[in-house]
């Protein structure tokens, strides 16, 4: 396939604005850019759409840039918003700018004939003057244009919020990079979201008008979350890119939790596995669904590309935990990821010193209403620590028999957890 075919066979092509643009991608070696708002020192996964088509781009032999925007984001984009963002400081840009550039890293190659290049238009829109600006830049919009586009007209109406004139020349800003790259860099191609629409258009006429060079645009769809809401920096519930905010465990569980439904669309997006591998595990979709082998390899995928091999095996042992996998090895904070939806009671330390009856412990906690039911329990052989199972009734509790030197894990069954912690 062609790589605007194999663009469009994962979903990836929303808008273009030229029907030869596929012509033009098999053709000589095209240099495009993507930007990036730095409202946060992370990126999301509703991010990682415009960088696997980034990825591909570049793997078919096109030279990205990556554009941060530490001068963009001094004004926040309107697109899509309700209301204004709160500004941030320059300090705090430049900060989340650090922060994305090295999560960027991950996805694209910054060596070789087809190099990336990460650029901050902070380095030429921080120098213009307003007046000069406004002459030579200001000049060529049309306000009766700018109004019929549906993120200012949805502003526009919502009496409580309005729009302000900040927000209003953000189309401007985004206009003169796509400009300024296309003059300094013979860059020809700008991708971004579909609500990016009438900014990539913005920019492509900016440049017609004063280099007389045709230039091309490209939208991606917006990763919507089941509701409809699209995943965004400043939206709840957002699964990060940075360990930090995201572990790699619940990464790896937002991966391989997705429905049957959406796995080989996210699939298509978010791996670089070839069509035939996508179709084969299309097949054990709709064949063997219970083996959820799609949402496997989807999460072990992506989980390895964002936040690599290590990580990986360790999400995947913090996974088989829960049901029953062993436990050793995994560190206090990925044990309390992977629990933090079960029961916990926190005891005194000087329990572990006394060395009490493992069941009157138990009692104590809440696992078992009476210790007669601990003990028939134990019998049945029904209840594990640390996902070892006991046999021993008389068996004392100590330091030795927790996982960490604060933390055990209790299990009642195949699937009954509780956190015992002690502090």
């Amino acid at each position: 396939m062609g790589v605007l075919e194999e663009l469009q066979w994962r979903g990836f092509v929303h808008q273009a604005t030229h029907e030869d643009l596929a012509q033009r991608l098999e053709g000589a070696p095209l240099t495009f850019y993507c930007g990036f708002d730095p409202t946060a020192d992370s990126l999301h996964v509703g991010s990682l759409l415009p960088i696997f088509a980034m990825a591909h781009l570049q793997r078919a032999g096109h030279r990205p840039l990556v554009l941060i925007g530490g001068g963009t984001g001094l004004i926040g984009d309107p697109s899509g918003k309700t209301a204004e963002r709160t500004l941030q400081t320059k300090e705090q840009v430049l900060a989340n700018a650090e922060g994305q550039r090295r999560q960027l890293a991950r996805f694209l190659d910054f060596e070789g004939p087809a190099a990336a290049r990460m650029l901050n238009n902070a380095d030429w829109l921080l120098s213009l003057t307003l007046v000069d600006f406004l002459r030579d830049i200001g000049k060529h919009f049309s306000i009766n244009v700018m109004l019929t586009r549906e993120s200012v007209r949805m502003r526009l109406e919502d009496r409580e919020h309005g729009l302000s004139y900040t927000e209003f020349s953000y189309t401007l800003l985004q206009a003169y990079d796509f400009l300024h790259l296309c003059e300094h860099q013979n860059c020809r191609l700008q991708i971004g979201g579909s609500d990016q629409w009438g900014n990539i258009v913005s920019g492509m006429d900016l440049t017609r008008r004063l280099l007389q060079k045709e230039t091309y645009g490209m939208t991606v769809p917006l990763l919507t979350k089941p509701d409809g809401s699209k995943f965004g920096k400043s939206e709840g519930g957002n699964i990060w890119l940075d360990p930090a905010r995201t572990s790699p465990y619940k990464f790896y569980q937002f991966w391989i939790n997705q429905p049957d439904a959406e796995v080989i669309r996210y699939l298509r997006f978010f791996t670089f596995l070839s069509r035939s591998e996508i179709e084969a595990l299309e097949e054990a979709v709709l064949n063997v669904p219970e083996k959820r082998e799609a949402q496997r390899r989807l999460a072990e995928e992506v989980t390895r590309i964002v936040h690599g091999e290590e990580a990986l095996r360790n999400a995947v042992k913090a996974s088989e935990a829960m049901f029953g996998g062993a436990l050793d090895g995994l560190d206090e904070p990925t044990l309390l990821d992977v629990f933090s939806e079960v029961p916990s009671t926190t005891l005194p330390a000087e329990t572990l010193e006394i060395q009490p009856l493992l069941t009157d412990v138990l009692v104590e906690a809440g696992c078992f209403p009476s210790k007669g039911e601990a003990r028939r329990m134990i019998k049945s052989g029904g209840l594990y620590v640390n996902n070892e199972r006991i046999e021993r009734e008389d068996l004392r509790l100590s330091r030795d028999l927790c996982l960490t030197p604060s933390m055990a894990v209790v299990r009642k069954g195949k699937k009954h957890y509780q956190l015992l912690r002690f502090q």
